[in-house]
């Protein structure tokens, strides 16, 4: 029906058709559910090595519509219906956190099972039995992932596994169920879940039977209230909880990085009230043009108690000299900072004589690394465990850099130039006069 009325509204005739429609067939078309879902929403062609998926991991933020997918998919399987199944699936698993949340989420629940039925084709639902049975006779089990034996015995051609990433005794249950699923001609199942990096998690997403679609909280905004959206992305936008909460995106630790997500959580604070001294740093690049680094650029500030606090990332990807330099200045008045520190190591002179142009009376100290990233970067990370940095906002970009900085530098290669600048500016306000920390000298 989508791709039907796609094509008639790029051929101009779609008007004339939903003019002709009568008031039941208009109600029809806006309660039919390939009419109303996203695209990520409905069922997926193939699995993500080409052939057919065996599971489909619905990954999103809370309140994205994966409650509603599970239960169109269950229906749609249930019904036999045109892009769900070739006929009605006999039997089906429906398995959650707690048989609470299958009963109150996925059965029960305003998106659930029950909530979503034309009358004549209502499931009944008996909980004591804790079975649904549609009318043709198709009958649908639930099940708790807290007890992954009560999965021993029954067999399945489908089922829906809500909120996998939560379940606590995950590998049992999905074990189990993977014997159960020996129904039919091409037994296969649903995830929907906010993404955690469990281990099953990160297995299943990375299995080529799997077909993986994603939604943000704000691909569903119109079907939910404006001040909750408004109240979550005020509070955890750009955060690690919002990323993965918001967002959908499974946000992971790197063995062997000097940050860690839990750090830069335990890090956030509001603004502060009173600085002593704040310093805008910049990590220029060696070169500009398409294949060149990026420019770091942080601002940061401390108070009189020795806490330091990062204000402002307004790093550039690609920028002219003349660019990254504006952006530099314009940051260190908007912060009404004290002094601006640059690197040297790969543009020596020009360097300052760019920054001159743009802001002769800029206070600059120009600064070389003489120690390696990793050398120059652990005492500031040590001094964030030590709980003296606080991050003024969310800076998921430069986040994501601290928590993939190891030894061997970042995973895909590239320069760290956000972590770099931020280096710079925390050893200029906290470490510059140690001796024992990496050296900052006038060049």
């Amino acid at each position: 029906m989508r791709n039907q009325l796609v094509r008639m509204a790029r051929e101009g005739t779609l008007d004339t058709f939903l003019d002709e429609l009568s008031d039941p067939e208009i109600a029809y078309l806006l309660g039919s559910w390939e009419f109303a879902a996203r695209i990520d929403q409905l069922p997926p062609a193939c699995g993500q090595g080409g052939g057919p998926w065996s599971t489909w991991a619905v990954i999103g933020g809370r309140g994205a519509g994966k409650t509603r997918t599970g239960a169109e998919w269950v229906r749609g399987l249930a019904l036999g219906l045109p892009g769900f199944a070739m006929a009605p699936t006999t039997r089906i698993a429906l398995i959650g956190e707690t048989l609470n949340d299958v009963r109150d989420v996925m059965i029960e629940g305003v998106s659930g099972l029950l909530s979503i039925h034309a009358p004549d084709e209502m499931p009944r639902w008996e909980p004591s039995r804790k079975k649904l049975t549609w009318p043709n006779g198709v009958i649908a089990q639930a099940f708790s992932a807290e007890d992954p034996n009560s999965l021993r015995g029954p067999q399945f051609e489908a089922a829906w596994c809500d909120e996998l990433a939560k379940w606590r005794k995950a590998e049992e249950t999905w074990d189990m169920l993977q014997f159960g699923l020996r129904l039919g001609s091409h037994p296969r199942q649903i995830i929907t879940t906010t993404p955690r990096p469990t281990p099953l998690l990160k297995r299943l997403l990375q299995d080529p039977s799997t077909c993986i679609t994603r939604a943000a909280t704000t691909a569903n905004a119109a079907n939910l209230s404006d001040k909750f959206m408004q109240k979550v992305l005020t509070a955890y936008g750009g955060t690690r909880l919002g990323r993965q909460e918001l967002q959908g995106e499974m946000i992971e630790d790197v063995v062997g990085a000097l940050w860690t997500r839990q750090m830069l959580e335990d890090a956030r604070a509001a603004n502060p009230a009173n600085l002593v001294k704040i310093v805008v740093a910049v990590d220029p690049p060696a070169s500009s043009g398409k294949r060149a680094d990026a420019c770091g650029i942080v601002g940061a500030g401390i108070d009189a108690g020795g806490t330091i606090h990062v204000l402002a990332d307004a790093s550039l990807a690609q920028a002219r000299p003349a660019q990254w330099a504006q952006a530099a200045a314009a940051l260190y008045h908007k912060l009404e900072a004290d002094l601006l520190v640059a690197e040297v190591n790969q543009g020596g002179e020009m360097v300052e004589r760019v920054l001159r142009e743009v802001d002769a009376g800029l206070p600059v100290k120009m600064v070389r690394a003489t120690r390696g990233k990793y050398l120059r970067a652990a005492p500031v990370a040590q001094l964030y465990e030590q709980g003296r940095v606080r991050h003024c906002g969310p800076f998921p970009a430069l986040e994501d850099e601290l928590c993939s900085f190891c030894p061997d530098g970042l995973p895909n290669g590239k320069s760290p130039d956000r972590m770099d600048a931020l280096v710079w500016a925390i050893t200029a306000l906290a470490l510059a006069g140690n001796a024992a920390e990496p050296r900052v000298r006038q060049v």
